[in-house]
């Protein structure tokens, strides 16, 4: 049977204002295996350590409980002094009443009750505790970096450049990501190809990185230091050590009715196809759904034009297993589905359009080799609105409780790069708030306004309305004037 301490500390009154102390003490000494329960204003205080030590000494204590704040702040302290009145350190538990009682409710009765709940499981916990030594064990030096945008990149490069191997797993038939679609990058407005592609360039050239593209994570199995990881190699249908890239597959391909998801569906590619000029690896892939080898057994045209005899159709996924001593994250984004915001006409109009819709559009490399049109007619626009903020801070289930904090300089940059190309395209910005956190950036924000000419509107815009000859017409609200709003732009973006 264990002898457990019990301690609760006050926190001068980071605690003592919201839980009642006394109430936690009284339950606490109650429960199966306590047989000292105390409390005092600052436990982690040398005095407070003093306490818990002649407690260890006088009751012959086995395993304690402190009530105090985060482990990540004081575990160690609580565990240091238990080992030095001669118990195993790792026979201590931390129950956090401070940020998961005190400073997340308000009432009293209500974080006591929680408090109690905490101590009681912390009590529960060191009753099955078993005194543990400290060991060590071999750790891989291989990373594993899942994702192959700018941020996996990066990751891969620096583990790299520390003498270590590195494999980049990415889930897209290249390396680059959703850098690779954008135009210009804020607040410099460079040129986002110009610092993508060398780093792309590097990961693939770099001999302590491994690309694994077209490929996913299967499984992860194994602890910190020691994974093993298991990655499908999707089959593309082409031998990459074979494909000199040369891209006469891709142009004699007559399936040409799919959506190019590297231009958000602006245009359409092949069957077999390769995302972009500047991809790494420049070996394509066989989209098998849209292929028409594949779905009648008739066609095989990218076979007979290819100058290597790259082309396989009897290439099956492949099963790698490796090991790795660590792995990062490096996912991306998804974008905000639409669905649930009917009321901006999106998907009734081709002219409503996305964030990265209008990046692609603008792109030298886009479907419209950087011109700037509405998609329903192929003009140039003459007014062009965008809606920010949407989907943030919204409360209601559809889209995020949260700021995204990066909207505001996005949508700066797009109004300044159109206004720059087409100086008489009028460019209004409906907000919310303008959060600019970040070096440069509320400049960058104000030079929209002020040298560019950007209009800025504090309002968020209530409904864009399709007419049946396909005009829009936008209702929004000026909080600042009090004035309704009701324009008519050739674009909504």
């Amino acid at each position: 049977m264990q002898r457990i301490g019990v301690f609760v500390c006050h926190c001068g009154t980071n605690i003592a204002a919201t839980v009642d102390i006394g109430r936690v003490v009284a339950v606490a000494a109650k429960e199966p295996g306590v047989v000292h329960a105390e409390d005092y204003q600052y436990m982690c205080s040398e005095a407070g350590q003093l306490k818990i030590r002649e407690a260890i000494e006088q009751k012959h204590l086995t395993g304690i409980v402190v009530c105090s704040c985060s482990p990540r702040m004081h575990e160690n302290t609580f565990r240091q002094a238990a080992k030095r009145a001669g118990i195993n350190p790792y026979m201590v538990e931390i129950a956090n009443i401070r940020e998961q009682c005190s400073w997340v409710l308000k009432d009293k009765a209500e974080a006591t009750a929680k408090a109690i709940k905490l101590a009681k499981a912390a009590i529960a916990k060191v009753r099955f505790n078993g005194a543990l030594k400290p060991g060590e064990s071999q750790v891989v030096k291989r990373a594993l970096v899942i994702g192959g945008g700018i941020a996996g990149i990066q990751t891969a490069l620096d583990i790299a450049e520390a003498g270590y191997k590195v494999d980049i797993v990415e889930k897209e038939p290249t390396i680059g990501g959703r850098m690779a679609q954008l135009d210009k990058t804020f607040p410099t407005l460079d040129c986002s190809a110009c610092i993508l592609t060398p780093k792309m360039v590097d990961a693939a050239n770099h001999e302590n990185i491994t690309l694994y593209t077209y490929s996913e994570v299967e499984s992860v199995s194994g602890f910190v230091g020691n994974f093993d990881v298991t990655i499908r190699k999707k089959a593309r249908s082409v031998k990459a050590d074979m494909c000199s890239g040369c891209g006469i597959c891709t142009e004699k391909c007559p399936s040409r009715k799919t959506p190019s998801e590297f231009d958000m569906g602006l245009k359409n590619r092949g069957a077999i196809y390769i995302p972009f000029a500047q991809a790494i690896p420049k070996v394509p892939v066989i989209d098998r759904e849209a292929c028409i080898k594949f779905k009648t057994g008739k066609c095989g045209i990218c076979s007979k034009v290819c100058p290597a005899g790259a082309i396989d159709y009897t290439q099956t996924d492949e099963l790698i297993t490796e090991k790795y001593g660590t792995i990062v994250l490096a996912t991306g984004f998804k974008t905000l589905s639409l669905d649930k915001f009917g009321e901006y006409g999106y998907g009734a109009s081709k002219d409503v359009i996305t964030s990265l819709e209008l990046e692609r559009l603008t792109n030298a490399a886009g479907p419209t080799e950087g011109h700037l049109v509405c998609p329903s007619t192929g003009k140039e626009p003459k007014k062009v609105i965008i809606v920010s903020c949407v989907g943030s801070r919204d409360v209601s289930g559809r889209g995020k409780s949260y700021c995204s904090k990066i909207c505001c300089m996005y949508n700066a940059k797009h109004a300044m790069y159109i206004r720059e190309k087409y100086p008489d395209v009028d460019v209004t910005v409906f907000y919310i708030d303008v959060r600019t956190p970040g070096k440069g950036f509320d400049e960058f924000q104000r030079r929209a306004v002020e040298e560019y000419g950007v209009h800025y509107v504090r309002g968020q815009v209530g409904k864009v309305v399709v007419d049946g000859d396909g005009k829009l017409t936008v209702f929004a609200s000026d909080l600042n004037s009090g004035r309704k709003h009701a324009a008519s732009p050739d674009r909504v973006a």
